[in-house]
């Protein structure tokens, strides 16, 4: 009786393991795997060697001379799309837009699966509607929110000439400024700069940014790391910034309630989101909560803030690196805005060697240079392979961006490649259907009228 045990456990182990290691019929190509753990310690191990997950990837689809490669990345099945025409159908393809749910994705929203960014199907689409009407009834991308900005750029001046022209690093000042703009959107009225409450979030958005950058992907491929070593391993350091920002965004969603009419549900995104909450109060089945909307307040800050003034910051770097570019971008200023005029949207088509720049300071710069993740709604195909139900998949920007065959002399930052100089004049920006910052189609990104 005890052989035959051991011979069904053994059975079972065996079969287990080659379902284990066994790859999906027509799957991506890729390095082998190993049981409960796939290529975690292998992609992280190269990681660490090569300077970052996406270099690893860039060498894996080298390597297997493939644009798709498919990892298992712990239990999850896991593929990338590194050319134009895969990330292309990615972000265009249905079956590419949902989000995956595991555990990783649960922790970012603290426990729960809500907000806009992490969600998806009908939940998704109800709330993306609601913050993208009601983020433009606000005023983004239009006259108010161009009004704030400036407003942010008077003061951004004001810092500037009380350092009597010292040395200064524009990230300092800038990330402030980000900040406020979009607390006055999403709140009403703007944080005074010296208010330590403006400091304190921009603090802990940062370092909950880094800790996720440090932890995400081992406790997504890993969770149950977080009963074995949960301090190692930044599971407890992500609970505490969650909690910390759930403190910070509370009083602010409060006060809104308590203060909260009918006349008011025009002035921001938290009175317009009380009345839907009001008007659904009778409704059992309504997703419109007070953590909902916390969740939505936080991914308008990661979507908007850390990439414009990441951005900026880089902008002015290069000006500062190439005097050449600073003063042909100082001429054409000076040419098109009166003295001490402010730029505004209306004047872009004006300045279209400033905006080729910009647009190449994206391209150059690999703020993120994967992103996602997706999910997969169904069996599907992707640049030739089939991917199962649920398949986790990672777009390649960076590789799009730095594509030598499509744009040349990609490693040299040239604005020059975004203008058309027909009859000695530089009037449209060619190329932009290659720039996938903010991505493309319904799921493209929150911060998309945010950025220059």
């Amino acid at each position: 009786m005890l052989t035959i045990l051991l011979g069904t456990v053994v059975v079972l182990f065996c079969a287990y393991l080659i379902n284990e290691l066994r790859r999906p019929a027509n799957y991506p190509p890729g390095p082998p795997w190993l049981p409960v753990v796939g290529n975690t310690p292998y992609i992280r191990r190269l990681a660490r060697q090569y300077g970052g997950q996406h270099k690893v990837f860039e060498l894996l689809g080298k390597s297997y001379r493939s644009d798709v490669i498919g990892l298992k990345l712990g239990r999850e099945y896991v593929v990338v799309a590194l050319n134009y025409s895969a990330v292309s159908e990615v972000h265009r393809n249905e079956v590419f837009a949902g989000r995956p749910d595991n555990f990783f994705i649960r922790l970012r929203t603290m426990g729960t699966r809500l907000g806009v960014t992490c969600t998806d199907g009908p939940f998704w689409v109800e709330h993306r509607s609601f913050v993208t009407r009601h983020l433009r009834q606000a005023g983004y991308g239009r006259q108010p929110m161009q009004v704030q900005i400036q407003n942010e750029l008077n003061e951004l001046v004001d810092v500037i000439r009380e350092r009597r022209e010292q040395p200064i690093w524009p990230g300092s000042i800038l990330s402030t400024s980000v900040i406020n703009v979009l607390w006055t959107f999403v709140t009403g009225k703007r944080i005074p700069r010296e208010d330590d409450r403006l400091q304190r979030l921009l603090t802990l958005l940062q370092d909950r940014s880094r800790a996720f950058d440090m932890s995400g992907g081992v406790l997504s491929q890993l969770p149950w790391l977080r009963f074995i070593a949960p301090e190692r391993c930044g599971y407890n350091l992500l609970r505490r910034f969650n909690k910390q920002l759930i403190e910070f965004f509370t009083p602010t969603i409060e006060e809104h309630h308590r203060n909260f009419g009918e006349d008011r549900a025009g002035d921001d995104l938290i009175y317009a989101y009380i009345k839907e909450m009001r008007d659904r109060k009778d409704d059992p089945e309504t997703t419109f909560t007070d953590l909902q909307l916390t969740m939505i307040i936080l991914d308008i800050f990661i979507a908007g803030g850390h990439t414009t003034s990441t951005t900026l910051d880089l902008a002015f770097m290069m000006m500062r690196v190439r005097p050449d570019i600073q003063a042909r971008i100082r001429e054409e200023i000076d040419a098109t805005l009166q003295t001490d005029e402010l730029p505004q949207q209306t004047d872009r088509t004006q300045l279209p060697y400033t905006d080729a720049f910009l647009l190449e300071v994206q391209r150059y710069f690999h703020i993120v240079p994967v992103s996602g993740p997706r999910r997969t709604l169904a069996d599907c195909s992707l640049g030739g392979y089939r991917i199962p139900k649920n398949t986790t998949v990672l777009i390649g920007l960076k590789t799009v961006h730095m594509d030598p065959e499509y744009w040349g002399d990609p490693e040299v930052f040239r604005p020059e490649r975004f203008l058309v100089d027909a009859t000695g004049e530089a009037k449209t920006h060619p190329h932009t259907d290659r720039l996938m910052f903010f991505g493309i189609g319904k799921r493209r990104c929150l911060g998309e009228t945010k950025m220059p």
